[in-house]
């Protein structure tokens, strides 16, 4: 018996554990508005954004309805909804990210603030910085001079 060895293309291993990728989320690949699918309904294929396909899927169910197969326009209309959960889902997590870059950004400015706070306690009276060369001198006691003998 003639057993040949099966070489995988990704053969590497990354060592951190990522999987060597670091597009993949949890498995999952990050989704946006442009993403394209593949979509195999339930007698034609589809491909697009979900946009396009829940338009599409709901066109199918609407022309199967008007030809009267009520189990066809069932199955185009449950593949609109799935698209459309994406769709939604897709925008709750652009919502989430927007509100998490809002909140990294206040916290940025909070803490630029802060520390312009903290440089203004340490500028003189009149709030300028002192100028080098300006500021107090500490007091310096003369040396007795020394005696050559």
């Amino acid at each position: 018996m003639n057993v040949k060895r099966m070489r995988t293309r990704n053969h590497r291993s990354s060592g951190s554990g990522s999987g060597g990728s670091s597009r993949h989320l949890n498995g999952q690949i990050p989704m946006n508005r442009n993403h394209v699918f593949d979509s195999h309904g339930p007698d034609v294929r589809v491909r697009g954004t979900a946009q396009q396909l829940f338009e599409k899927y709901l066109q199918h169910g609407r022309d199967a309805t008007g030809a009267g197969d009520r189990v066809a326009a069932e199955a185009y209309f449950q593949h609109a909804e799935h698209y459309f959960r994406i769709m939604n889902a897709m925008t709750q997590a652009a919502q989430q990210s927007q509100q998490e870059r809002a909140e990294r950004q206040a916290s940025r400015q909070r803490n630029v603030s802060a520390s312009d706070e903290g440089n203004e306690a340490s500028r003189g009276e009149d709030g300028d910085a002192p100028v080098r060369g300006e500021e107090p001198q500490p007091d310096i006691q003369p040396q007795p001079e020394l005696s050559e003998g």
